[in-house]
């Protein structure tokens, strides 16, 4: 196996704390990344996270490397605990952010430039995928769109959608690993 955060994930199952640090610090600012997108508030992002890390301490045992990409597996469970907590919002929470707008949260000039270089090369990318599919993968792994969601909104049965999305993450990973 090659995948390295898989490997991490797969220590991770037998307990193992050095794999657990080694797994967030690997990929913890991809998936903040991802909560922020879905959520829209910085510190529910970053509480999302911290269960999100828990959950991959506590269900790390039924990863399989053989089904896919230990990033991929962790980014669905983000994106899974992401649309949770949207539908679980009140109203009300829905339009609380005052106080983070007063907070600096913009990374620093370093982190930024990194960041920069990432979109560019994922943008790349998924300029190589059909745009209904490029379209797609937005929708559920940057939006939060649920699978069904997506069906309608392509006209497309359930399936059909799980099966596009499937293989163009795998394109985009193969794309990446380049």
């Amino acid at each position: 196996m090659t995948d390295p955060v898989g490997q991490l994930i797969l220590r991770c199952a037998a307990q193992d704390r050095a794999a657990f640090r080694a797994l967030y610090g690997e990929t913890s600012s991809k998936l903040l990344g991802v909560l922020i997108r879905i959520l829209s508030h910085r510190t529910e992002a970053e509480d999302a996270l911290q269960e999100v890390y828990t959950r991959v301490w506590l269900k790390a045992g039924r990863f399989d490397p053989e089904r896919g990409d230990g990033m991929v597996w962790l980014v669905a469970l983000a994106r899974n605990l992401a649309i949770d907590r949207l539908r679980s919002r009140r109203p009300e929470q829905a339009e609380d952010g005052e106080a983070e707008r007063i907070a600096d949260t913009a990374p620093r000039a370093e982190n930024r430039l990194i960041a920069l270089g990432e979109v560019r090369r994922i943008g790349e990318c998924f300029q190589r995928l059909e745009p209904d599919r490029a379209s797609a993968v937005r929708g559920a792994y940057l939006d939060g769109l649920s699978y069904q969601d997506l069906a309608e909104r392509h006209s497309v049965p359930l399936n059909t959608m799980r099966t596009w999305l499937r293989r163009s993450l795998l394109r985009l990973k193969e794309c990446l690993d380049q």
